[in-house]
């Protein structure tokens, strides 16, 4: 697969994620497009915040359901629905990191990758 068939992919995933998102209503979702840092793991984070355990449980089960009926992608790997106060959804390319609202100020995720190319979308609610 060629670089721009593979950034193009991506993109798609990551827009995908973020309409998952807002179909549950998630708070403040940040992309950081991680493409141009040598060093990072992924092309895209895609932040966001839940005002409760329910819902930040919640955004993530819309994320899985939204990306698997539009894309047929499913994540790689799912950490910390137990917790439900920081879930990492890997889909390899893209990683989704769907926060309790204070949790996320604690780990202050962009601050930390403040290299990258930050895109804030804008809250529905």
């Amino acid at each position: 697969m060629s670089k721009q068939q593979n950034d193009t992919d991506s993109k798609r995933l990551c827009d995908t994620i973020v309409e998952g998102m807002q179909e549950n209503k998630a708070n403040d979702i940040v992309v950081l497009d991680l493409r141009e840092i040598e060093t990072a793991v992924c092309d895209f984070f895609v932040i966001c915040s839940g005002e409760s355990s329910t819902q930040v449980d919640g955004i993530s089960s819309s994320v899985e359901r939204h990306t698997l009926k539009e894309l047929s992608e499913k994540p790689w790997r799912i950490e910390g629905k137990s917790q439900s106060e920081w879930i990492l959804m890997d889909y390899i390319n893209v990683v989704a990191h769907v926060f309790y609202k204070d949790t996320r100020t604690f780990y202050d995720l962009e601050d930390l990758w403040a290299d990258a190319v930050r895109v804030d979308v804008p809250n529905l609610n």
